[in-house]
């Protein structure tokens, strides 16, 4: 009998190791630690303020494995328009709970530099959480355009001035300003057609509504392959792995030129510095995943984790960078 009874109390014990083991390595693979409570008990809101079709794809990934990480659904919550000036004013004014994301691009910069006015301050009203990644943006024609260089696009410009149009996501985007920089410098008039967001934009031009845009590089590479959509230079200041045979805009003629997109995570200024600093190692862990990172690349982006601090001086130097060029080119918000 006592001996029975030994080897249950300790079969117990080693139950209770077992379990405890397990729960500490679930703890592990969701990404929480037993210092840090319950965040978060319910679904989390990632307002991404443009439409569906551009860069939400890469929020979506980001959502979707910090959702299998985190054991909490995050959702996307698409808000477009005013050139993401809507839906990153609703952002700025949630409530600072943790519960509420901004899924950020340079927009967040450019509006800062070009707006006089916003209902919201990029900077003070929001506190960073990483960066997400780096988004190469593409100058591309449609097919019907005779041009297959920015020499040859310089040259119809300005043999037919204000006949020409390019699709914009509206004056605060990287879309915008990437166009109006480069008809600054090339000294042409191309007339902008604004659209609501990427995806909108590249329908636009695929179905020949106007004839150019400064386009993200993921969502129209597979339009790019296939011939729908003539690729002639790259706004960044180099050279993309996966049309590596394209030339920038800088190596094309118009030297010192150089507009790309970045995308990141904020939260509203007052959320508790210990759920920033959670969610910021668990997007990094998000981004340093084999995995992702493929399926970054894939689609021409790259992955780019980063501590708050880094994020936020990113941003500031970000938003000096564009004040500097709007101002030099003389580029007004339409």
């Amino acid at each position: 009998m006592f001996i029975a009874k030994r080897i249950f109390w300790y079969a117990c014990v080693a139950s209770a190791v077992l379990l405890s083991e397990i729960s500490a390595a679930a703890e592990s693979t969701s990404g929480r630690s037993a210092g840090e409570g319950t965040y978060p008990s319910r679904p989390v809101r990632m307002i991404v303020p443009f439409p569906p079709g551009g860069g939400d794809t890469v929020a979506r990934i980001v959502a979707q494995v910090l959702s299998e990480r985190m054991r909490q659904q995050f959702v996307v919550d698409n808000r477009p328009g005013a050139g993401s000036t809507l839906g990153t004013e609703l952002a700025a004014k949630a409530t600072p709970d943790g519960y509420t994301l901004l899924f950020a691009t340079s927009a967040l910069a450019i509006s800062a530099a070009i707006y006089p006015r916003l209902a919201y301050d990029p900077v003070t009203d929001f506190a960073p959480v990483s960066a997400v990644g780096s988004a190469p943006l593409v100058l591309v024609l449609h097919p019907a355009v005779p041009a297959t260089s920015v020499k040859e696009l310089i040259s119809l410009a300005k043999a037919k001035p204000d006949t020409l149009n390019y699709a914009s996501n509206g004056s605060g985007s990287i879309t915008f300003v990437a166009a109006e920089l480069f008809k600054h410098l090339a000294g042409v008039r191309i007339t902008e057609v604004t659209y609501k967001g990427a995806g909108p934009s590249i329908t636009a031009l695929l179905a020949g509504e106007v004839q150019l845009m400064f386009a993200p590089l993921g969502p129209t590479l597979g339009h790019i392959r296939v011939g729908k959509l003539r690729a002639i230079a790259m706004p960044d200041d180099k050279r993309s792995q996966l049309l590596p045979d394209l030339p920038t805009i800088a190596e094309s003629g118009l030297p010192g030129y150089a507009a790309a997109n970045w995308y990141g995570i904020a939260v509203p200024r007052a959320t508790p510095r210990k759920l920033i600093d959670q969610l910021n190692r668990n997007i990094v862990a998000v981004l340093e995943n084999g995995d992702v990172k493929a399926r970054f690349a894939a689609l021409g982006y790259e992955s780019t984790p980063s501590t708050p601090d880094e994020f936020g001086r990113y941003v500031r130097a970000d938003i000096g960078k564009w004040k500097k060029l709007i101002e030099q080119a003389g580029v007004k918000p339409n």
